[in-house]
């Protein structure tokens, strides 16, 4: 069984939470999932097509383009005549107006004024006359000709010579005769009295003539029958494909499924789901039922779990860009950072099948995303410097361009006798230079679900940080003894498989409680102990206050709650035992409490390597002679108490793991305390 794999019987509230997100993932997929078909393309005009022949699922119309449309729509517009009905009455009642007003009150004027005014109103009646803000309703699409109807009787006029209110009135006031027509005899007459449009326009008779005229538009040119062959695999997109591909998504489109076919997509997305979630759920109870036990660790998993499938159904769905732009391998690096590979390589997998389901050609898209997420995983042992992350990108960029240059080669695109598209090959590249991206998630990703990075690691070890400086100058000796528990601890953790750096950085950190009373710690007394004038309780219950001060600090200086687990267990619930059995001696009766730390116990095999390596290194400076009878002697009897205390009875931790480690111990003790030669005088 794995150490990480412990089976245990689950509360019903812990059942619950995992039902529930699983719940959750599944319904996310699906209500993401394209509800129409799969079978969109990523191509472009005057380029390859990257995907395989593509035959006919059944017969559809071949659409004119727009251009094409337009021209036709152009020529058909001689046809449109829009309808206005006349007024035939109005020029009867305008011709009396006239009459009348002339010989009231148009005195001093000429009487043949009157049938010349006559003969005008006529004629601009005969062609009619429209309000102006009519002629704005044609603008941009203006008709040759219109349809004046009036009863039964209908004739076609010119749009162009129509009259308006204003061009009537100049027309009335126009004359070429100034001489015998004066111009301020007839502004005088108000003969704008006499003009009233007797053209309305008749938007219902206009739309059916407007239908009419759209009804004789043909707007497909041509049939593609079922199974028929469009495009081949390599062959340019010219203007005639484009058009057929178009055409074949329009028809995709306005395809309405039945009630039975709606239904049976809806199921198969639904079962999809379930079986990939499925799936991740049983990797963690077979391998790793801790990650389940933890909140943040469930919730960063899915949260990369579903964005990138998410990403993808986005993508399809509105056709924005190639897949290919998607850096997919971000979610192994982020994974293996945090958690472990075979967890990042097993929920990448899980997150591409997810996402390849609403590709028309998955396969190369599997292969090549697959052949990242390793290659990610491979070279990105930890991430403790920049450049580690940028050499994980080169090898992801040219690993991905390679399978997808030997997956053309294989399906036969890149022979001598088709075209190879040059744009996957730049959409790899994008993708592996944004993959780098991936360290300015780092932080977010710590903020909120509470991890925390190699790098953010190897930052707190630095010996300038605030902490640390304060622990060198006002307790030198732990800070000296901190570092030579680093460097021990660190060398066992590599031994062991452990993670070094959180190992190296609790160490440092595991003491810096002893800075509130640092003088009563004898790594740090100089001649005088202030422990002489105390009692054997006091003295211990100060001792064991250094925990609890740590934690204090460690808040204070907000470090991360991995480093915080360090300076809790590095005692776990052991005794100070030097104060209790003189206390021991001194009395017959005691109760062991105030001379117990407070824990807990390691939990985890980094905190027990801190544990032994602590305690080793501390006895060690006891000894009166380094020989290596003695420190294996020292090293088996430090860790043979504790193992016999049961101080690693809560964490993963085995036999041979234990003496693999007192053996790295005594071997770096040894190197440590090697006696030197003596120099002549």
């Amino acid at each position: 069984m794995s150490r990480y794999n412990h089976k245990h019987k689950l509360s019903p509230k812990a059942i619950l939470y995992r039902i529930l997100f699983s719940l959750i993932a599944i319904a996310i997929l699906v209500i993401f999932m394209p509800r129409g078909t799969t079978s969109a393309f990523h191509y472009q005009k005057g380029e390859p097509w990257e995907e395989d022949a593509f035959i006919a699922q059944d017969s559809f119309p071949i659409l004119k383009s727009a251009e094409q449309i337009a021209q036709e729509q152009d020529s058909l517009r001689q046809f449109y005549e829009p309808y206005f009905l006349q007024d035939v009455d109005i020029l009867e009642q305008q011709l009396a107006a006239l009459h009348n007003d002339f010989n009231q009150k148009a005195a001093g004027t000429p009487h043949y004024f009157l049938p010349h005014l006559g003969e005008k109103l006529r004629h601009i009646y005969s062609i009619g006359i429209i309000k102006g803000e009519e002629m704005t309703r044609f603008e941009g699409n203006t008709p040759q000709k219109i349809r004046v109807y009036s009863g039964n009787e209908s004739s076609a006029k010119p749009f162009a010579k129509l009259f308006t209110e204003k061009t009537a009135y100049e027309y009335l006031l126009a004359e070429q005769d100034s001489a015998r027509y004066s111009h301020n005899l007839l502004h005088g007459l108000d003969l704008m009295n006499y003009i009233t449009p007797n053209l309305v326009y008749d938007a219902e008779k206009s739309q059916q003539q407007q239908q009419e005229v759209d009804g004789r538009l043909v707007r497909t040119k041509g049939v593609v029958l079922q199974g028929q062959k469009v495009v081949d695999r390599g062959q340019i997109v010219d203007d005639e494909v484009l058009g057929i591909l178009q055409s074949w998504e329009q028809h995709q489109k306005e395809h309405t499924l039945t009630a039975k076919e709606r239904l049976s997509r809806f199921g198969g997305r639904i079962v999809y789901a379930t079986i990939l979630v499925v799936l991740l759920l049983l990797y963690f109870q077979q391998f790793r039922s801790d990650y389940l036990d933890s909140l943040r660790t469930v919730l960063l998993v899915m949260t990369f779990f579903l964005i990138f499938p998410i990403i993808t159904y986005s993508i399809m769905a509105h056709m924005w860009a190639s897949v290919y732009l998607v850096p997919y391998c971000v979610l192994p690096i982020v994974l293996r950072i945090f958690l472990d590979s075979r967890t990042a390589f097993v929920t990448h997998v899980i997150s591409i099948l997810a996402s390849s389901i609403v590709l028309t050609q998955p396969f190369p898209f599997i292969v090549t995303q697959l052949v990242a997420g390793l290659v990610a995983i491979y070279s990105l042992r930890e991430l403790s410097q920049r450049s580690e992350l940028f050499r994980a990108a080169v090898w992801v960029t040219i690993a991905t361009l390679l399978t997808y240059l030997c997956l053309e080669f294989v399906r036969g695109t890149a022979d001598g006798g088709q075209v190879m598209s040059r744009w996957p090959y730049i959409y790899l590249m994008v993708a592996g230079v944004l993959s780098m991206l991936v360290y300015l998630l780092l932080i977010p990703i710590e903020r909120i679900f509470g991890f925390t990075s190699i790098v953010t690691l190897v930052e707190l070890q630095n010996v300038n940080n605030p902490l640390l400086r304060r622990l060198s100058e006002e307790a030198n000796g732990t800070f000296n003894h901190s570092l030579q528990v680093a460097n021990l601890a660190a060398e066992v953790a590599n031994r062991l498989g452990a993670r070094a750096q959180l190992v190296r950085t609790g160490a440092l950190y595991h003491d810096i409680g002893k800075l509130e009373n640092a003088v009563f710690f004898t790594e740090n007394q100089n001649g005088q102990n202030p422990h002489d004038g105390l009692s054997y309780e006091r003295s211990a219950q100060i001792i064991v206050q250094h925990v609890e001060n740590g934690l204090k600090l460690a808040d204070r200086y907000k470090l991360p709650t991995v480093v915080r687990d360090f300076i809790a267990t590095h005692h776990g619930k052991s005794l100070t035992k030097y104060f209790y059995v003189l206390a021991q001696k001194a009395q017959t009766s005691l109760d062991p409490r105030p001379f117990t730390y407070p824990g807990p116990k390691p939990q985890t095999l980094e905190q027990a390597i801190l544990m032994m390596t602590d305690a080793v290194e501390a006895a060690s400076r006891s000894l009166t002679e380094y020989t290596e009878e003695s420190i294996s002697a020292l090293v088996e009897k430090i860790i043979g108490a504790q193992v016999a205390d049961g101080s690693f009875s809560e964490c993963a931790i085995t036999f041979r793991e234990i003496a693999e480690a007192k053996e790295v111990l005594s071997a770096r003790l040894r190197t440590v305390y090697h006696t030197r030669i003596q120099y002549p005088e």
